[in-house]
């Protein structure tokens, strides 16, 4: 028995090894400066509120189907947390909200504080630094293509998790089913196209910045 746990540790180790490699690329980019706290203020001020720009420009794009529209605001949310990392994306988020207290740059016709606890997608959202954060934070380690692909799926969960528990409440949904359906399952599969894109995006400039 104990020779048997001895010529089994090499191929666990091996295992590890090739799962850390499948997740983590460890060649360095220069796009990652971006994501690092020796950036200078002006770089990481820049992209704080570059994605929070795009993040408007997406609502801007929006088709309503039901309660919940679909935009392209969240691939800006995901690519915020991929390439400013987990601080820097949540802060592009952030400042997306509250510019949503003052202009419209919200999906739809309205904006300020009533609109953002009245509307059935604040959910989203509030959502959105979250997802951001959560996919730079996972995306440190899990940087390869696979990884950014797992690291943006995480914080998908979290954004259609807040989504679905808001919309529930606020639509007056008679059954937790009718909300996942409407609110997430709905949404799938053009969510599964965003985060390949974006990670797709992510991992090409990160293959074309990459340091010697």
């Amino acid at each position: 028995m104990h020779l048997f746990h001895i010529s089994a540790r090499p191929g666990t180790q091996e295992n590890k090894m090739q799962l850390s490699h499948l997740l983590h690329s460890h060649h360095a980019a220069n796009v990652d400066i971006l994501r690092r706290e020796e950036a200078s203020v002006l770089l990481q001020v820049a992209g704080v509120v570059g994605f929070a720009a795009l993040t408007a420009l997406g609502a801007q794009f929006r088709v309503a189907f039901w309660e919940v529209p679909f935009t392209l605001q969240t691939l800006a949310v995901y690519g915020s947390g991929l390439f400013l990392g987990w601080r820097n994306g949540l802060l592009a988020q952030a400042l997306y909200l509250t510019l949503g207290l003052f202009l419209p740059v919200f999906a739809g016709d309205g904006h300020g504080i009533a609109y953002l606890t009245g509307a059935v997608s604040t959910g989203y959202l509030l959502g959105y630094p979250l997802a951001a954060a959560l996919g730079g934070l996972l995306s440190t380690r899990w940087n390869s293509g696979i990884g950014t692909l797992l690291s943006l799926a995480a914080g998908s969960v979290v954004l259609f998790t807040c989504g679905v528990v808001w919309l529930h409440f606020a639509a007056g949904h008679e059954t937790w089913a009718m909300s996942l359906d409407r609110g997430w399952l709905r949404f799938i599969p053009i969510d599964i196209v965003k985060i390949v894109a974006v990670s797709s995006v992510y991992a090409g400039v990160r293959r074309m910045t990459r340091s010697s």
